[in-house]
Order: C-alpha cells, then structure tokens, then sequence
C-alpha cells in the first residue's frame, strides 16, 4: 500500500511543542513535506526570524531528534507551497492555519483537483493556560514547552 502524503508548512522558529504535536500527528499519518517559509516570506513577519537555512538546520535536527527521520523540507515562497499543484492526502494544521488549508482547497477546486483532507491539531497550551506560540517564546513570557519566564 502507497504510503499518504502530508502536508506541514511554517515559518518554525523558534521550535516549541506546538510544532512538535503538529509534526507528531504528520509522522503518524504518512510520509510528511515540510513547507519552510523562505526568508523573503519570513521577513514580512512582525517579529524577526532565523535565515532559512538555520531554521532548515535546526528543523532537520529537531525532527532528526524527535522522530529518527530525515525530513523532507522544501522552500515556500508563498502560504501555499506545493499544495496546490501537487497530490496531497492531508495537510496538518493549527487554528491559526486552519483558513490557509481552506484557501487551498478552494485554489485546488478551480484547477480540478480534489481537496486536501486537513487535519486539525488543537492549540498546546502554556502553563498559564494560553497557546503555546513562537512569538510568546520570542517575547520571553515562556519557554519552548510552555513554562512561564516572569509573573
């Protein structure tokens, strides 16, 4: 049996235990593509970011770690990626991402293809009960799992 394509796509930096559970339920799925924002895209971000190639590094070796995968990172240039030419059985997503796999399928359906199925992964939430996100980690109000830095 032919293994499911997966579709996963970020900017990934910094790296936390929300992409972890996105990245987990990827693996669990099928063989997982991995969209990373190219710098162009990234720096259109409100906060700064890694270049592309320290966040390709440090994502080889987080899923590396993780997972005991090499993984298949490609560049993106756009919120779309490959996933609206190329087959695809699922796309991995957060709440914040959920609209963008919509918007996908809708570019998918005028081209005659069929939709993505998208997988919605919840939130992982911080020790003050809030999301878990880069820019948080950033800000330096919690760690890459959630643990608070300062009352």
């Amino acid at each position: 049996m032919e293994k499911k394509r997966v579709a996963v796509g970020g900017t990934f930096e910094p790296l936390h235990e929300g992409h972890r559970a996105i990245l987990k339920k990827a693996y669990e799925l099928g063989e997982v593509y991995i969209g990373l924002t190219s710098d162009a895209m990234a720096d259109r971000r409100y906060r700064k970011v890694l270049p592309y190639w320290r966040r390709k590094k440090a994502l080889e070796q987080y899923v590396h770690q993780g997972f005991g995968i090499i993984p298949n990172i490609q560049k993106i240039h756009d919120p779309y990626g490959p996933t609206i030419d190329e087959h695809f059985d699922y796309i991995v997503i957060s709440p914040d991402t959920y609209p963008v796999a919509m918007e996908i399928n809708q570019i998918r359906e005028k081209k005659g293809l069929r939709p993505i199925e998208a997988i919605k992964i919840d939130f992982v939430l911080a020790q003050d009960g809030k999301p878990i996100s880069s820019t948080r980690i950033k800000n330096g109000e919690i760690d890459e799992h959630g643990v608070l830095l300062h009352k």
